[in-house]
């Protein structure tokens, strides 16, 4: 039987299913149904909408935050659609907040770190049997994709690289209030933020840890903002 505080998080794959709000209602029932009874709270409750190709979770980031910020537990709809995705779950299994499927109730963080293991290894698999293939079709002299010997023009590589830096800039305008709350909070050093930022479960840009170069690079961005 629930009990204590609840922060709920949804998750749909798709902006015309967020939109419409196929999936998310059959899991908040879920959630729902699994939290009748008892003597609880359902504090807030975050929903991401994300592509496949998308590796960040800023929903989940938040979700967790405020787990830790009311002293709530996480409870998700269903754990089995989310278990080949090893990101979310290493996100649960370091963020170091109590949760708990509606769908498998008894899975813990040891679990989560298990699958969390085994979707990374499906996905490195999947990567070199991919390469693989790319490889053997070359030698058999098979045209592939991409530029086809075509070399981008001083245009297009300008406006790539102004696309990352505006990828970047906005990364670092999210990440600033984080920033200002950790050092508010006494984190004042570079190294602190960092390890304030690890704690909280917010990877960087590239799915890594935080060190204190790269929170100056934030901190750099912001200023430069």
């Amino acid at each position: 039987m629930a009990d204590g505080k609840w922060i709920s998080y949804l998750r749909v794959s798709t902006d015309r299913q967020g939109k419409s709000g196929l999936g998310i209602e059959a899991q908040r029932n879920g959630v729902a149904e699994y939290l009748n009874g008892g003597n609880w709270s359902l504090v807030k409750e975050f929903v991401e909408v994300e592509s496949g190709k998308r590796t960040d979770r800023p929903k989940l980031d938040e979700a967790i935050k405020a787990c830790r910020i009311y002293g709530a537990k996480l409870v998700i709809a269903k754990l089995d659609r989310l278990s080949r995705d090893a990101h979310f779950l290493l996100g649960l299994e370091k963020a170091g907040v109590d949760f708990v499927a509606a769908d498998m109730p008894n899975a813990n963080r040891l679990t989560v770190g298990i699958m969390a293991m085994v979707a990374e290894e499906e996905r490195r698999m999947i990567s070199k049997r991919t390469k693989d293939a790319l490889a053997a079709a070359r030698r058999r002299g098979t045209k592939l994709g991409g530029d086809r010997g075509v070399v981008p023009s001083k245009k297009a590589r300008e406006m790539a690289t102004e696309t990352l830096q505006a990828r970047a800039n906005a990364r670092a305008s999210d990440l600033a209030p984080i920033i200002r709350e950790l050092q508010a909070a006494g984190k004042t050093s570079l190294r602190a933020i960092a390890e304030g930022l690890n704690e909280a479960g917010i990877l960087t840009p590239r799915n890594g840890q935080w060190s204190a170069v790269q929170v100056q690079r934030v901190l750099d961005r912001v200023e430069a903002g």
